[in-house]
């Protein structure tokens, strides 16, 4: 009586595997695939630190300008905030006795 071998526990491969080198295989992307896929990651990363470095200089000079506007304000505006408030602390002090 010949026994019968028993069953792998491991799956085996037994049927031949066709189509893999096949260009039209939609697992594998083919070379041209490929390439516009790396082209695109390529010039999306590449656009992406362009409009990062050019918003970075925008922001420099946009500071830079309302550092010099409100610098411009501040010269003009507080010569007269300082002598109205000055005024009139010493307006207000004559009726107070010294010290």
């Amino acid at each position: 009586m010949t026994q019968k071998p028993p069953e792998p526990s491991i799956p085996v491969l037994t049927d031949v595997v066709y189509g893999l080198d096949d260009d039209e295989s939609p697992a594998y992307p083919s070379e041209t695939e490929a390439l516009i896929a790396e082209l695109q990651t390529r010039l999306a990363a590449e656009t992406f630190a362009l409009a990062e470095e050019l918003m970075r200089g925008a922001f420099a000079e946009l500071e830079a300008h309302l550092f010099e506007q409100i610098s411009g304000r501040l010269r003009e505006r507080l010569p007269d905030l300082i002598d109205s408030i000055l005024r009139e602390h010493l307006a207000g002090g004559d009726d107070e006795p010294p010290g």
